[in-house]
Formats: structure tokens, sequence, C-alpha cells
């Protein structure tokens, strides 16, 4: 391109700037078709024009940041900006003369001059344009006609497909996300159970879990979060667990059948400074709560931990179902702990029922103060308060009676074994309900890009009415190692109890009825990340002595190998 510039041997001062500021300042010109980004560049570029007359209030090139009086061009691009006013730089006040220049780009400016120019004839500006500038100026044209003719042929395509887009777009508000799960998963263990039989868990299933959800923005700050769910995984019924849930895993929730069902409605919206949310049904904890447990927790999504358990504390099962929460930025301690939020909510298990409704059912409020002491360490208290009816889980999410995701059967409901715990003769064992105070701190720690370590501990004190006091506890801990093998790929492995009744008192109490020893959970998976939209997933979970029953009751060891296809 320099040896056509140099054969303009009559162009005014002002159009050989053009052509250097153009060209030569920015650096050797790529002679390469534009992609989406340069197209934008170009049209956000070409567009830009003046209306102001000519030389008037124009400050020229000292109107941009990054170019200087010493800059070899400064005068060259002083003069053009000046005089013809058609060069106005980038948005945030910069020319950026170092970056490369493409011929496409060079088109783009002169084009935007020269309509400039052309404006200003036709304003009959007397002694501006000379015969010289219009020679030198046909010259550029036919020099650059190809690649101005390329120009508007590919903007013309671009907004054909723009168009086209907008016109078969599903909706101008939604966005659609989804997630299917195949899952291929079995007990191998082979032990006798509590009454000594036998036993013998080996037949795999193979089932599916599907979640549409429909993101939809009216302000572009707020979310209105609709998901359709249908799956037909039960929990494997381990040994001596048949009604115990320490076998939940993620996709095992919802087992409908595969009938589609709403399972999770709410909106988010900001509130001043802080951030609201309404949940309609489905609203739990991890909604809007941090549950720092980075790489474990995905929502009881396909891409995380196998087990609920070890997807995050399983205070965050206490409650749910419909009501409201606000996360605050917590200002006092930012000075000290670095970004924090004070978050508040309420769930209601049967807000809809219109003999409970949403203040007299079974119900859940949630305080929690969350600290990033730093860009690698997280510190987190909760407190929830909960009643239960009836026969309701307590580590449920607001479910009703067996509806537990996490724990044994005894720590779900310390009532529900009746003459197993309470041994009065004659005694009526119905339930008068329970309510529940629990206290959980959760952590996350990132030694390294490569290494994160989280891992939580909860006291649950349950009272239960007329009957007495029960305490539950639950611990456990996980240590993650990203991208390993390929970006996206993670290794977890994971330890920990499960939620367990520990102690009851009251009157006429038992508590040799039930083992008080911590099951423990052992948990080791690998997401391998095959593209950006399926992963596969093979891990196993170990359980030791599971649902506190007496007697023989050896460990369960639960095989899988989850796809996740995420769309």
């Amino acid at each position: 391109m320099a040896k056509n510039f140099l054969k303009l041997n009559r162009v005014s001062p002002a159009l050989l700037g053009l052509a250097i500021a153009l060209a030569t300042a920015t650096g050797a010109a790529a002679q390469t078709a534009p992609n989406a980004e340069v197209l934008d560049q170009i049209n956000r570029y070409g567009t830009e024009d003046s209306n102001g007359s000519l030389g008037q209030g124009v400050p020229g090139a000292s109107q941009f940041s990054d170019v200087s009086p010493n800059d070899w061009a400064f005068q060259a691009l002083d003069d053009l900006v000046r005089r013809y006013d058609c060069l106005k730089g980038y948005p945030d006040g910069t020319y950026r003369g170092s970056r490369s220049l493409t011929r496409f780009e060079f088109a783009a400016g002169l084009n935007a001059c020269l309509q400039q120019i052309e404006r200003l004839i036709a304003a009959s500006t007397a002694d501006f344009v000379t015969r010289s500038d219009l020679e030198a100026l046909q010259r550029l044209i036919q020099e650059f006609e190809a690649e101005l003719a390329t120009l508007g042929t590919r903007v013309d395509a671009l907004e054909g497909r723009v168009a086209f887009l907008e016109d078969h777009q599903f909706s101008t508000t939604t966005k659609l996300a989804g997630e299917a799960i195949f899952a291929l998963t079995s007990d191998f263990s082979s032990n006798r159970n509590a009454t000594g039989v036998v036993n013998n868990i080996t037949d795999a299933v193979f089932g599916n879990r599907v979640r549409l959800e429909l993101n939809t923005s009216f302000t572009g700050q707020d979310r209105l979060a609709t998901r359709l769910a249908a799956g037909n995984l039960d929990v494997l019924p381990t040994v001596g667990a048949a009604t115990g849930f320490e076998g939940t895993q993620t996709f095992n929730s919802p087992a409908n059948g595969n009938n589609v069902e709403l399972d999770w409605l709410a909106y988010y919206f900001p509130f001043q400074n802080s951030r609201a949310y309404v949940a309609a049904t489905g609203g739990v904890w991890d909604d809007f709560a941090p549950t720092l447990n980075p790489y474990f927790d995905d929502n009881d999504g396909g891409n995380g931990a196998l087990s609920t358990f070890a997807s995050r504390n399983p205070i965050y099962r206490i409650g749910g179902g419909s009501g409201a929460a606000i996360s605050l930025g917590f200002t006092p301690i930012e000075s000290i702990l670095g970004p924090s939020t004070l978050t508040l909510g309420y769930l209601s298990g049967q807000a809809s029922n219109p003999g409970r409704g949403l203040f007299n059912s079974d119900y859940a409020m949630l305080g929690q103060i969350n600290a990033n002491v730093s860009d690698r360490f997280g510190l987190g208290f909760t407190y929830v308060h909960a009643y239960h009816s009836g026969e309701s889980s307590i580590f449920g999410a607001g479910g009703g009676p067996e509806s537990g995701l996490v724990g044994t059967a005894l720590a779900n409901n310390p009532i529900a074994g009746g003459a197993q715990t309470f041994r009065a003769a004659g005694a009526d064992f119905a339930s008068r309900g329970i309510a529940s105070n629990s206290y959980g701190v959760s952590l996350a720690l990132r030694p390294s890009d490569s290494i994160s370590f989280s891992g939580f501990a909860t006291l649950t004190q349950a009272r239960l009415i007329s009957r007495g006091d029960a305490d539950i506890w639950t611990f456990g801990a996980g240590l993650a190692f990203p991208d390993l093998g390929k970006e996206g790929s993670v290794l977890g492995l994971f330890g920990g109890a499960q939620p367990t009744l520990r102690g009851i008192r009251g009157v006429h109490t038992d508590n040799t009825a039930f083992r008080k020893d911590f099951s423990w959970h052992i948990e080791a998976f690998y997401k391998y990340q095959i593209s950006d939209n399926i992963s596969i997933t093979p891990g196993v979970v170990w359980l030791t002595d599971p649902n506190q029953s007496l007697g023989s009751n050896n460990s369960a060891v639960i095989g899988t190998l989850r796809t996740t296809f995420s769309f």
C-alpha cells in the first residue's frame, strides 16, 4: 500500500495526513477478512461523524488521551481532525494508534471522511475543497473500491442475518437453558440387614433426569426463573436403609415417572443496593445464599458431586417451598473481612394450601453472614429456625413426610421410631411436630488455582413437642482438583458424616433402641469435560453402617456413571 500513497504527489497535506494516520501510523495493514468484532468496530466507527461547523470548537488530536505532541504522526492526525472532523476515536477517549489496521478499517475511516466532505460541498462551503483534493480522493476511492464493495456486501449480509434472527427468535426477553442427565447406577453391596435377611443389590438401573429452565429479564437487572423437570430414578434402597436418605443422589429429584412438572418458579430483582428474591414454588436456600462448596455444589445439577450430601451443608436442606429473601451488603465488617453479605429469608412448605397458608404450615427462617476474607478464602455462619408438622422430614427442603434428601430416617424425624425410642406402655406416639434450631459453619479455601478445599459442620437441636429434645450432628469436607487432565474437568474427593441422631432426651425415651455412632460417607468422582456441552462422571459412594440400624448392617457401595448434556 505504501507505494500507492507515494503516487499521490499532488495530495493536500490534510488528505496525505488522512492516509498516513489511517494506514501507516497504526502499523502494517493486515489484509484479512474482518471477523464479527472487526465489523462491529467498523460499523461503529464509520457511523460516527460530525454535525458541527468545520474546524470550530474541534480540539484536534489533543482530545485523544493516548496521543501526545511527541508522536511522529501527531501533526497529520491533528490537521485531519481539525479540518475535516471525521475521526472520532473510541468512546473511552482513546485513538489506539498502535493497533494493527486492516484495509477494511481504512476503507471505513476513509468513507466517513468522504461523507463529511460531501456534506461540506452540499453546504457550499467556499474555498475549502480544492481540485487537487478531489483528484486525490478520486484516486483513493478507486484504490479501495474493491474493499468498499466487499465491506458493503458483508455488512448487508450481516444485517440480513440479524434481521432473520430477530424475526425467528424465541423471545426478546427470555433465554432457554437445559440439562439432561443419563445415569447408570447400582449398589454393589451384599450384606445382611438389621433383621438378618441377606440383601444382594447388584442389578444396575439406568434412567434420566431433565431440566428445562426459562430465564426472563424485563429490565436487564432482574430475572424470572421458570424450571420444568422430569425424571425416573428413585433412590437406591441401600442395605438396611430402605426408609433412610443417605443414598440420595442429585438426579433422584424429581423421580416422578418422567411426568413434567413445574419444580421451581422464582424472581430475582435489585432492591436499592441489595438483591431480593421471591419464590412461588420450589424455593431453597442455596438459590440465593452462598454455600461455599465450589466444584461440589451445582444446585443438584449434573456437574457437581454425585450425592446430595456432598453437594452442600445439610443445613440448606432445612426448609423450602414458597417465600422471600434478601441479600444485603454488610458494610460494618467489610473493612475487616472483605466483601460480605447478610442474607435473611423465609420459606414455607405448604403456602398454597388454604388450610395451612404461608404462615401456618411447615416453615423455616434463615439468617446468614458470609464473608470473603480474600479471593481465596470464604467463611459463612448460618442459622435456621424451622417448624416441621406431622411426619415432615427435617432435611427435606419443605417437601413433607418422607421427603428427606440427606441423613438417616431418625435424623429426619426422631419421633418416627415410635416405640423404638419411646417405651411407655400404651403411650400415644403420634407426632406433635418438631421445632428445630440449627447452627452451621461453612468455609472454602483455594490454596492455588488447581486445588480447592471446602468444609462444613452443623448442629441441629430439635424440640420434639410434648416428647423431649434431640441432638443431630453432621459434618463433611471436600478436596477438589479443577482442570485436572482437561480444562473444565474436576476430580472430587469428599468425606464426612450425614445427619445423625446422636441422642434423645425426654420422658420414657430409650437411647438403646438405635445406633448413635456416625455412619461415614466417602465419595470420589471425576467429571471429565468432553466438550463445552457434554461431560461424563464416573464415581463411587461408600456408606458405612447406614441408617443407624442395630444388628449386622454392613457398608453400602454405590457406583454411578453419569453423563450430562448442558445447553
